[in-house]
């Protein structure tokens, strides 16, 4: 099953077209750095970043840094998931094909008549 992503957006560092993974936000009240997955709208006074400027970043002195990791997007499909796509593909593959072609039933009323 897909998931949704946001648009495209690019990380805010000056000079750097890389396409956004992560979300920086700050919590003033607890001196605190949180840098987490790629938000899903862009908000105000929180900023995206690349892999990169994501790992090179640190917090002020004073501050503490928490980095949020995604399992869904570090880890990829599972084993299960893999497993039920492809059972999912044979139950269609081995199912009856003349399961689903419609039964013609009496010829159509109408026909076309030539001009004159």
């Amino acid at each position: 099953m897909a998931r949704l992503r946001p648009a495209t957006r690019r990380c805010t560092r000056t000079g750097c077209a890389q396409p956004a993974v992560q979300t920086l936000t700050y919590i003033y009240g607890d001196s605190t750095v949180v840098l987490g997955p790629l938000a899903t709208y862009a908000e105000p006074h929180s900023y995206d970043l690349c892999g990169d400027h994501g790992a090179k970043l640190t917090a002020p002195r004073g501050w503490e840094l928490i980095r949020l990791i995604s399992e869904e997007s570090e880890a990829g499909p599972s084993d299960d998931d893999l497993l039920a796509i492809a059972e999912a593909v044979r139950s269609v593959i081995t199912s009856n094909p003349h399961q689903n072609q419609p039964t013609i039933g009496r010829r159509g009323h109408l026909r076309a008549l030539p001009s004159e």
